[in-house]
Formats: structure tokens, C-alpha cells, sequence
């Protein structure tokens, strides 16, 4: 069977697989299951385009990694076959993880496991059906390998993986201000004392780059429709669970069912329940909300109708924290309404922060690599004024509440 076959993709164009064990991993149905997870969550309520996925993104990320392969040996960085692989099998698996609708999971029913500990869990699974031969791929992955800059091109300020997804998102949802130059970027990429830099002439680029990740962040990712969305998801699964664990009779898909009877951490997330992660998709979970309209408990059917049919709870963002005796003002309106106990009120009535900081000065940052052979933090090389406060942290406040 020819495995050396080429994937059209609507912003690269055509991309090769390049070896055999590429071709296993993308059939294996671990992977192919990131066909049916959502890149961007929710984002598409928001931006209607914005419904491609993780699958996508995966192979993306790969095909940029084989031009960074190419532009750092055409600059004399000796990067064996090995090295080679295990870099496409690292950035083809990072996502391998994510549950449905991205992060919705990880703060409902399973109980802190980050998406990157099942990434990790998935890919030493694999490890042992592909006989040893992620091996490599693992330890760049966690950071372990003695080769730094292969672990930078995986997980660093400037890696493929942002490379992707930044270029990616502004394209399905529209949003011209995240498109990035990542071939250029790319281009400018070197290696010195085993550390990526960006050579001097793609100084702008790199500019562009931060600027597009705080745009990004603030007009898509952070987006308060999309988050007010994220969290009423992840409501309704914690919602799911406490009526399912009371004794309530809860309708859902087997892999759904699973998670709701299991306590499910870190700790006992073993072979049988990476089995059945890896059956869970969106699909899913869209499926478990269309039946769950017509639940008798009313927190969970008004809050998966406020889902299915995009009717959603108003969403204020402040600058500070909000009023206790706000909060409070909003919960007695609420539980008047509908005849509903306090803590039944909590999930209509709620508050949160989200943060953006678009650089992170002196955590792996990206080094510029001047003519004269200097290196410099890009902060100290560019002479944008605002990049230095593009690298504090910038924290907004919410409130959601009943329209």
C-alpha cells in the first residue's frame, strides 16, 4: 500500500506525509477521533466558519515542522533521521488528548487532568503498539531530550504549534488580524548553543507574531460570547454528574456514562479509561444536550437549551472583581423567578477572570540573533514601545447572569 500519500489543505496547499510510520499514526483511530473534536470549542456560536478541528490543526502543525526540519539543515544544523521522526510524531500527537470541545472536560467530570497528561498517556499507549518506536518523540515532547531547540520547536514561545494555529483560526473565523507570516517566520529560524533564535531580518515578523496572539486572544479566543458558552458546557456536565450521582436517571452515550459513574484523576486514568476517552467526542456530547432539553430537573434543561438554540446568559466584563452584593442581587432575582434554590441559582449566576499575555519575558522568549552574532530578548531588540507591555499580564473580570 503507497503511505507516502499528499493531504490538501485549504492554507498550505498540498502536504506530504513523510514516512510510513506518519501514515499508521494518522490511521490509527486514536487519531483519527480528532476529526470529531472542534478546534475552537464553542468559537463557532461566535464565529460561524470556525468549525474545523484538532485534525486539521495536527497536520498543519506537522507540515510546518517539515520546513523547519528543511531551513535549519539547509543552515548546517545536523538534525538526524531519528530526530527527524520523532519531531512529526511529537507535534502530530500533541493534541491527541483533548476531549470534546477542548477544555470543557477538564473542568467538569474528570477531575484535573489537563489535556497534556492524556496527550502523554495516549502517546506512550502508542508507544507500545508501535514498538518503541515513539520513544524519542516522548522525550521531546516532555521536554527531557539533551537537544533543547528540537523541544523548542514542540512547546516554546515561538513552536509550530502557535505557528498553526494562529494562521488557522484567523482564516476559519475571518478574523484578519491573527494571520501570521509563519513560512516567513519559519525561514528565520537558526540554531545557536542548541537554542532556536530568530535571525535579525525577521525581526517584524516576529512583532507581527506577538501582536496577532494578543489580538487573537482578546477578539476570538477570550471572545465573552464563546466563554460565557465554555462555561455554561462545562455547567451542564457538572450538572450531569451531581443529578447522575444522586441517582437521577441520566440518558447519555456509553463513554459519557463512564465519566459521569467514575471519579475519574490522574491517578487511576489507566488502559480501560484512555479506551474509552478515546470513543468520546463531540458529537457526544451535542447528542447527550438534545435529549437532556427534556430533562425534568430544570438546571439541566434550560441550560442545554440555552446551548442547542444559542440563547445564552448575558455576559458584563469589568476591569475589577465584581460586588459580592452584585452577585447576590442577581441570585435573588433569579431565585425568585423560577422558584429555585441558592445553589441551583449558582448556575445561572456566576463570575470568573480571564487573563492575556501575549509575551512571556524570560520564560523560553524569543531570542533575536543580530549580524554581529549578539543575542537579545526581542523586547530588548525591537523598537516597538509596547511589546514590554504586551508582556504583563492583563486580567478582566466577568459576570454571567439571566438576560
Amino acid at each position: 500500500m503507497n503511505k507516502l500519500k499528499i493531504l490538501n489543505d485549504p492554507i498550505y496547499g498540498f502536504i506530504t506525509i513523510p514516512n510510513s510510520l506518519i501514515f499508521d499514526l494518522i490511521q490509527h483511530k486514536y487519531f483519527q477521533r480528532l476529526r470529531r473534536i472542534t478546534q475552537m470549542g464553542m468559537s463557532y456560536l461566535v464565529y460561524p466558519g470556525a468549525h474545523h478541528t484538532r485534525f486539521h490543526h495536527a497536520i498543519g502543525c506537522m507540515h510546518l515542522m517539515q520546513q523547519a526540519v528543511n531551513v535549519l539543515r539547509f543552515k548546517d544544523v545536523s538534525i538526524s533521521e531519528n530526530e527527524e521522526t520523532a519531531l512529526y510524531c511529537a507535534i502530530l500527537l500533541h493534541d491527541i488528548g483533548h476531549g470534546p470541545f477542548s477544555h470543557a472536560m477538564e473542568h467538569s467530570i474528570v477531575n484535573d487532568v489537563s489535556h497534556e497528561e492524556i496527550s502523554l498517556i495516549f502517546m506512550e499507549r502508542l508507544n507500545e503498539e508501535f514498538n518503541g518506536s515513539l520513544t524519542l518523540a516522548i522525550d521531546i515532547f516532555k521536554g527531557n531530550y539533551e537537544r533543547k531547540f528540537l523541544c523548542q520547536l514542540i512547546s516554546g514561545q515561538i513552536d509550530m504549534d502557535r505557528a498553526d494555529y494562529l494562521k488557522r483560526d484567523s482564516f476559519y473565523t475571518g478574523v484578519a488580524e491573527g494571520n501570521i507570516n509563519s513560512e516567513r517566520l519559519i525561514t528565520m529560524l537558526n540554531v545557536v548553543d542548541d537554542n532556536l533564535v530568530v535571525e535579525e531580518k525577521g525581526i517584524y515578523s516576529v512583532e507581527k507574531f506577538i501582536i496577532a496572539r494578543r489580538l487573537m486572544y482578546w477578539q476570538v479566543y477570550l471572545h465573552k460570547t464563546s466563554l460565557v458558552a465554555e462555561q455554561l458546557l462545562i455547567r451542564v456536565l457538572k450538572r450531569a454528574k451531581e443529578l447522575n450521582d444522586e441517582g437521577g436517571d441520566i440518558k447519555a452515550s456509553l463513554p459519557i456514562l463512564y465519566f459521569l459513574n467514575n471519579k475519574i484523576t490522574l491517578s487511576n486514568f489507566n488502559n480501560d479509561t484512555i479506551e474509552v476517552f478515546s470513543k468520546l467526542d463531540d458529537y457526544d456530547i451535542i447528542s447527550a444536550m438534545k435529549q437532556w432539553q427534556e430533562h425534568p430537573d430544570f438546571v439541566l434543561s434550560s441550560l442545554c437549551n440555552m446551548i442547542i438554540n444559542r440563547n445564552l446568559l448575558k455576559i458584563k466584563v469589568k476591569k475589577k472583581q465584581i460586588k459580592t452584593s452584585t452577585i447576590e442581587k442577581y441570585k435573588k432575582e433569579i431565585i425568585n423567578t423560577y422558584n429555585i434554590s441558592e445553589k441551583e441559582a449558582g448556575y445561572f449566576v456566576f463570575t470568573g477572570s480571564m487573563s492575556n499575555q501575549a509575551y512571556q519575558l524570560n520564560t523560553k522568549g524569543i531570542n533575536i540573533l543580530h549580524k554581529s552574532g549578539k543575542i537579545e530578548d526581542i523586547v530588548k531588540a525591537s523598537d516597538q514601545l509596547n511589546l514590554k507591555a504586551l508582556s504583563k499580564t492583563v486580567t478582566k473580570y466577568y459576570i454571567c447572569y439571566p438576560k
